[in-house]
C-alpha cells in the first residue's frame, strides 16, 4: 500500500518543520513538500500530486481560503484540513463552502492530528467538537445579522458583466461603503479573498475604485433600486 502523500502549507517556519518532522516519523505518511503561502500551496498541489493538504488559515500572498478554492477547483480530489484557531471560525466556514474536508485546531495532539489525516484519506470528513461549537455559535449569529439585512436588501435586477454570485454579493457590499474586514466579516470570507474579488470586480467593470464600481452598478441596473 503506497504511503499518504502530505503537503503542508504554513507561514511560520517553526510550525512547518515541527509538522515535517512528526509526520515523516509515521511509516505510512510521506511530506513531498512544505509551502510558505497559498500560492506555493497551489504550485506544489500542482507539481507534487498530494493526497491530503495541510492548509493554514492566515498566510501572505493567498491565504488559506483563497488556496482551497483554487486547490480544489484544480483537483477536486486533493483532500484539504485546515489547521485553524477558535477566532478563525468564520474563515472555516468560508473554506467549507469551497470543499475542504477537515478542520482541526492547531493545538492538537500530534497522534491526533495523524488519526485525523488517515480519517480524511479514507474518505471521512473531521472537525474536532470545540470547533463544531464555535462554529454553530457563529452560524446563529450570521442568521441573526442576515435577517436584518435581508429587510434591507434589494433584488438584482441583472448580471451584464459576467459577474459571479459571490462578485456580485461583494460589490452590493462595497457599494454600501463596507470596508474589506467588514465585508469579509459579513460573507464568511478573509479579507486577502475579498480583495481578490474586488480585483475581479474592478477589471470586469472596467473602473478604477470603489466608487466608480458603484456608480457604475446603480446606472446598469444590476442592482434594484
Amino acid at each position: 500500500m503506497s504511503n499518504i502523500k502530505v503537503l503542508i502549507a504554513d507561514d511560520q517556519e517553526l510550525i512547518l518543520e515541527s509538522l515535517n518532522i512528526v509526520l515523516n516519523m509515521e511509516d505510512d505518511i510521506e511530506v513531498v513538500a512544505l509551502a510558505k503561502n497559498g500560492e506555493e500551496a497551489v504550485e506544489f498541489c500542482a507539481i507534487f500530486h498530494p493526497d491530503i493538504v495541510l492548509m493554514d488559515i492566515n498566510m501572505p500572498i493567498l491565504d488559506g481560503v483563497g488556496a482551497t478554492e483554487k486547490i480544489k477547483l484544480n483537483d477536486p480530489a486533493v483532500k484539504i484540513i485546515i489547521l485553524t484557531s477558535y477566532k478563525e471560525v468564520d474563515f472555516v466556514l468560508s473554506a467549507l463552502s469551497y470543499g475542504a474536508e477537515g478542520f482541526l485546531l492547531k493545538a492538537i495532539h500530534p497522534k491526533d492530528l495523524v488519526a485525523g489525516i488517515r480519517v480524511v484519506h479514507t474518505g471521512g470528513t473531521l472537525i474536532s467538537q470545540e470547533m463544531a461549537n464555535e462554529m454553530i455559535k457563529s452560524m446563529k449569529k450570521s442568521m441573526n445579522i442576515g435577517a436584518k439585512e435581508e429587510l434591507h436588501k434589494s433584488p438584482i435586477k441583472g448580471n451584464p458583466y459576467g459577474l459571479s454570485p459571490r462578485e456580485v454579493e461583494v460589490l452590493q457590499k462595497l457599494s454600501l461603503g463596507l470596508r474589506n474586514q467588514d465585508i469579509a466579516e459579513t460573507l464568511f470570507l478573509s479579507e486577502g479573498t475579498v480583495k481578490n474579488y474586488i480585483s475581479n470586480i474592478y477589471s470586469k467593470l472596467n473602473v478604477k475604485g470603489r466608487r466608480q464600481a458603484a456608480l457604475k452598478a446603480k446606472d446598469e441596473g444590476i442592482f434594484g433600486d
